[in-house]
């Protein structure tokens, strides 16, 4: 039976108390991207934190494409825990969630509710509900889910994970419904170059329906990644 075991924002301490955190770096390189130039670099920094309060995820993207083209998109995503649940419940965590996207000349906030999960072999499976609040239009929904399965091949450590962000159409601007679909599986390099904290190499494939929300425009784009964490 499910046991409730504190309501997160009625026993909120005056300071958060950092549980664990992480840092990594990325590079990706590919040449299938739609919207602007198919050729592109990406240097990715990502940070990543649990504390006493519930959580937080931000990363901030560099891209360079081949024809010149640069620019820069971050977001910023605290979680407020809610309810937590005992280790009997498939269920982890109720949230208040909330994330900031930064581009170069756009600032959009989306606001909601998550539900963090445990299945057997995720490190992590987790689903977030937003509105979005649109810098220059209608607002809309988004569902984002975010999971990591680790595996073993041959005694090599392996990951599998991404992110699955689905946003509502704007009938009223044109806007059609998107689902971007981006995972990333990588090998851990690090035991065989004498690193304690990961390093991969792998893959990253992104399926992307509707583009930024443009009708008919589909993104098929698999890059060469590399990431450490540190």
């Amino acid at each position: 039976m499910k046991k409730l075991m504190y309501l997160g924002l009625l026993a909120l301490p005056t300071q958060a108390d950092v549980l664990w955190s992480d840092f990594s770096l990325s590079y990706l390189n590919g040449s299938h991207y739609e919207v602007g130039d198919t050729d592109r670099e990406v240097a990715t920094f990502e940070y990543v934190t649990g504390t006493s309060w519930g959580g937080m995820f931000m990363f901030i993207d560099r891209l360079h494409s081949d024809n010149g083209d640069k620019e820069t998109y971050g977001e910023f995503s605290p979680k407020f825990t809610l309810l937590e649940f005992d280790q009997s419940s498939w269920v982890k965590s109720i949230s208040a969630a909330a994330t900031i996207e930064i581009g170069e000349d756009f600032t959009h906030y989306l606001y909601g509710v998550g539900a963090g999960f445990k299945p057997v072999g995720f490190n992590y499976l987790n689903v977030d509900l937003y509105r979005r609040n649109n810098d220059s239009g209608k607002d809309n929904w988004q569902t984002t889910i975010t999971w990591a399965v680790p595996f073993e091949v041959a005694s090599s450590e392996w990951l599998f994970d991404g992110f699955l962000d689905w946003s509502s159409a704007i009938g009223e601007q044109g806007t059609a419904a998107s689902m971007n679909w981006t995972s990333q599986l990588k090998w851990n390099l690090a035991p065989y170059v004498g690193l304690k904290s990961p390093l991969y190499i792998g893959m990253e494939y992104v399926f992307w329906n509707n583009k930024y929300g443009i009708q008919g425009v589909d993104e098929r784009n698999a890059n060469l990644l590399l990431k450490w964490h540190f």
